[in-house]
């Protein structure tokens, strides 16, 4: 497999310095990628950077995650209008530890194979470094005016905020650089991966390797990935899409690959999955003719789900979809977790009934109408009851009158009342 051939048919290279590609079928290459630790947890926005990873190790090379404890205490001012908070030592080696966990659904660390991947903390190397030693080694050989010829910084200084840039951030693309040269000289690293708005530090990278060691290295960047709408990749109203289920449930997870637009997801299949070209293109041909189906979308929304959260918990997102959009049954629904079926029922009408009220039962019509109004009045709900239109957890009701008690609770709280093929109701017990 040519990774960079692979990686052109997938979309994902926006620029590549010249000669990387010789320079990978020459020899079993090293090439990292930087992940600022901020969170304990991985969103989408990462995977990009993380898929090209995964790719460099299923093409024979040897991939690198860095995990960046001391830019991260820092703050990339690449492409941002503010500085980022800075993290302590013990959040930061909690947060490794937590995208350590979440990178080996991707990426092979523990093989005896020689490109295993691996995990660094730049933090590990920078933390004995005096300032002066840093300025006095590092800091000679890279001059202001390279730095402030960059991109990253031009925009910044230039900007309306005029909050301007400090020396703490202007630093940034150093430290990266030393970075590149620090794993070039100790694990014989000769290729840098990040997003476009990264090819200015890594490219100062490469010149510094050049003037400390005489030697040759490489880059190459993805594209920032856009939505066709023109809205931020990986945002949702509620925040960023992530990988840990306590942040977004697998339910959540799954939707969000789901409801993408038919461009976006002939775009994303070929970036978040595995899958080879020529199912790619049967899948895509598959959408042009029965798009109403949506086979691009259900195809990405299982391949990185079940990458990223395993078989069990897609299987689980699938039954939870069609409790709202398809023909669950009662079951389906006293199987789901609260946080699913919050998640499932969000956005619904909610109410709030007596829980010692429901211990002695209620009937389902003053269920409806006096404690939660659902129903305007006791005849129209009498009228759908006889209709066969009224449904509590997924179950019709026999009767108007039906005796509802506690037992019916999912989750010891919760009800669902269905009125209609498509109004639901979240009643709880308080």
């Amino acid at each position: 497999m040519n990774f960079i051939e692979e990686l052109k048919w997938r979309g994902m290279i926006h620029d590549v310095m010249p000669g990387t590609e010789e320079q990978l079928q020459k020899e079993m290459t090293t090439g990292y990628l930087g992940i600022d630790p901020t969170a304990d947890s991985l969103h989408i926005g990462h995977l990009v950077g993380v898929m090209m990873l995964r790719h460099l190790q299923r093409a024979g090379h040897k991939p690198i995650a860095l995990i960046g404890g001391a830019t991260g205490m820092i703050g990339d001012p690449s492409m941002k209008s503010q500085e980022r908070k800075l993290l302590d030592e013990e959040t930061l080696r909690h947060n490794q530890e937590a995208i350590k966990k979440q990178l080996s659904h991707f990426l092979d660390f523990d093989s005896d194979a020689p490109n295993a991947a691996e995990l660094v903390n730049n933090y590990d190397w920078m933390k004995p470094f005096s300032f002066i030693d840093f300025i006095r080694n590092v800091g000679k050989l890279i001059t202001v005016n390279y730095m402030m010829a960059k991109d990253s910084v031009k925009k910044r200084l230039s900007g309306t905020s005029g909050e301007g840039m400090s020396f703490t951030e202007f630093s940034y693309q150093l430290i990266q650089g030393y970075d590149f040269a620090y794993l070039y000289k100790n694990k014989n690293c000769k290729l840098q991966m990040g997003g476009s708005d990264q090819w200015g530090n890594i490219t100062t990278g490469t010149e510094l390797i050049r003037r400390m060691y005489g030697g040759e290295a490489y880059a190459l960047t993805c594209p920032l990935i856009t939505k066709a709408d023109g809205g931020k990749f990986g945002k949702t109203e509620s925040g960023n899409v992530w990988l840990d289920p306590r942040y977004t449930s697998p339910y959540k997870f799954y939707q969000f690959w789901l409801n993408v637009s038919d461009v976006d997801a002939e775009k994303y299949i070929k970036i978040f999955t595995m899958l080879d070209r020529e199912e790619i293109e049967s899948l895509i041909g598959q959408q042009k003719e029965a798009p109403h189906l949506r086979p691009l979308q259900k195809r990405l929304a299982r391949e990185i789900t079940v990458l990223v959260h395993g078989e069990t918990e897609y299987e689980k997102a699938v039954e939870a979809s069609n409790i709202l959009f398809g023909n669950a049954t009662a079951d389906a629904l006293r199987n789901l977790d609260e946080a699913t079926l919050l998640d499932v029922f969000a956005g619904v009408p909610t109410y709030e009934v007596s829980r010692d009220e429901l211990h002695n039962g209620i009937k389902a019509v003053d269920l409806t109408t006096e404690k939660a109004a659902i129903f305007p009045s006791k005849s129209e709900m009498r009228k759908l009851t006889q209709g066969g239109g009224v449904m509590i957890n997924k179950e019709k009701l026999s009767t108007f009158d039906q005796l509802i008690d506690d037992s019916y609770l999912l989750a010891g709280k919760y009800l669902i009342v269905q009125k209609g093929k498509k109004n639901y109701y979240l009643v709880i017990a308080k």
